[in-house]
């Protein structure tokens, strides 16, 4: 469970401006921000003239005072009254280390007298532009001025929030690789060095020690025996003989061994060919249940995939999948069958999935392949993306689209849902031009606007345009 966001609020004054709008606006920051569901920490109103910060001396003295508070805040909302003093906000805000969001209040026809003029209009260009100049990062949304009570401040709210959950959650963390890549999949190859540089740790761990610790569980033992009524309830295991259940519950409990021995962010699985020819399973369910427990968990291998997952799921808080682009739906260009055999998590489904005989591994081998979860995945508005190491550098496409309800026949197997995307073929071309993958990852909601804020100017991806 992810903790309740906290934000630290600051507000910015000019002695040339009504310093009378300042009280209202400590107030009414408070209430949008307890209102959206976030908390907040604020200094005491006499810590600085009129409880804002205006020179160097008073930021210097809310630097203090936020260095006292590190740790209890996700990010800062620079909140600007009247045109705000940005020698004071760069002396309080230069080492906060986290996003800031740059927010000015809106003038009022029938109050730009003297005495009621914000000018924050202004005054905001003024910081963004002295922030720029000391690499502050900081963050800008639309529109320009926006009073903290209204929607589209909410909005804003939220898309902040989201933006530090992902900058904050990506700066450092660590997928654990278990197995090795399969050598018929050179597509889903990646640099660790690159990846280190970003602050993402691989963590490797072969197949056979894997293998050695599922046998050292006994049927009876506990972690097992819960486990398989975790899956039991998590979807329809009806075809699965009980043996081939008991083996999926103690990978199920290696695989949480891993993630909590070694603090793991993410994994990513080797599922083939070992998985069904030695044990007689493959471990799409595991994946799908792992996804919608919070953890991050992608098939083949696919380490780029599971970066964009994490990335996605930090953003909206709902779980996220691996999918092929896999088949034309009919003949409309911007309609695609996005698939996988049976990884997606059950709640990005119509309805509770049906665990069987995998059918690529069935074909040579029936009943080595129990374990996928076959369904459809449910319409909803959707981002779709994902990163290549190449060159030294990770770099990301994402682009925004939605699944529909559309029937795909019974007989296509796995689980798939059909998504339409502007302008798709297009878009194939450059994707394939430019060396991505065979898969994509799709997120619940549009977060494009997101993404770019925190991978761009953050966390210092590059990003190539669709």
């Amino acid at each position: 469970m992810m903790k309740k966001q906290t934000f630290a609020l600051y507000f910015g004054n000019r002695g040339f401006f009504p310093e009378s709008l300042i009280g209202s606006a400590r107030e009414e920051m408070v209430k949008a921000v307890t209102d959206a569901g976030y908390g907040y920490i604020i200094p005491p109103a006499d810590m600085t003239r009129y409880g804002a910060v205006e020179s160097r001396e008073e930021g210097r003295a809310y630097a203090g005072w936020l260095k006292a508070h590190e740790g209890e805040y996700d990010g800062v909302i620079l909140c600007l009254p009247n045109f705000g003093d940005e020698n004071g906000a760069v002396a309080a805000l230069e080492n906060a280390g986290k996003p800031i969001l740059i927010q000015a209040y809106p003038d009022e026809i029938g109050k730009m007298d003297f005495e009621h003029r914000r000018d924050a209009y202004c005054g905001k260009f003024s910081i963004e532009d002295v922030f720029h100049q000391y690499g502050i990062k900081y963050t800008v949304l639309a529109p320009h001025v926006v009073h903290p009570l209204s929607a589209d401040f909410r909005k804003n709210l939220n898309d902040f929030a989201a933006i530090c959950r992902v900058v904050n959650g990506m700066k450092k963390f660590s997928i654990g690789v278990l197995g090795a890549r399969t050598s018929k999949f050179k597509t889903v190859r990646y640099d660790e060095i690159t990846l280190q540089k970003y602050g993402i740790t691989c963590e490797t761990f072969d197949l056979s020690e894997v293998f050695d610790r599922v046998s050292k569980y006994d049927d009876n033992n506990e972690k097992v025996i819960a486990r398989e009524k975790r899956l039991l309830e998590y979807t329809n295991f009806t075809l699965v003989p009980g043996k081939k259940l008991k083996t999926l519950a103690k990978i199920s409990v290696v695989i949480d061994d891993y993630i909590e021995e070694y603090k793991l962010d993410c994994v990513t699985i080797r599922c083939w060919n070992e998985m069904p020819d030695i044990l007689g399973i493959a471990p799409c369910v595991l994946l799908s249940e792992l996804n919608d427990r919070g953890i991050v968990a992608s098939c083949e291998i696919d380490l780029c995939s599971a970066i964009n997952m994490y990335s996605m799921q930090l953003a909206s808080m709902k779980p996220t999948a691996c999918l092929d682009w896999n088949n034309n739906y009919g003949d409309n260009p911007n309609k695609v069958i996005l698939f996988h055999c049976g990884s997606t998590a059950q709640s990005l489904m119509k309805e509770k999935g049906t665990v069987t005989d995998h059918k690529m591994f069935a074909k040579g081998c029936p009943g080595c392949g129990w374990g996928s979860n076959e369904g459809r995945i449910a319409a909803f508005p959707m981002t779709f993306s994902n990163c290549k190491t190449e060159n030294g550098k990770l770099t990301f496409y994402f682009d925004e689209g939605k699944f529909t309800d559309e029937e795909i026949e019974d007989g296509f197997f796995g689980c798939g849902g059909v998504a339409v995307i502007d302008d798709l073929q297009r878009k194939l071309l450059k994707l394939g031009r430019e060396g991505y993958r065979h898969h994509t990852v799709i997120g619940v909601g549009h977060m494009a606007n997101v993404l770019n804020e925190a991978f761009r100017y953050y966390l210092g991806y590059d990003i190539i345009e669709l």
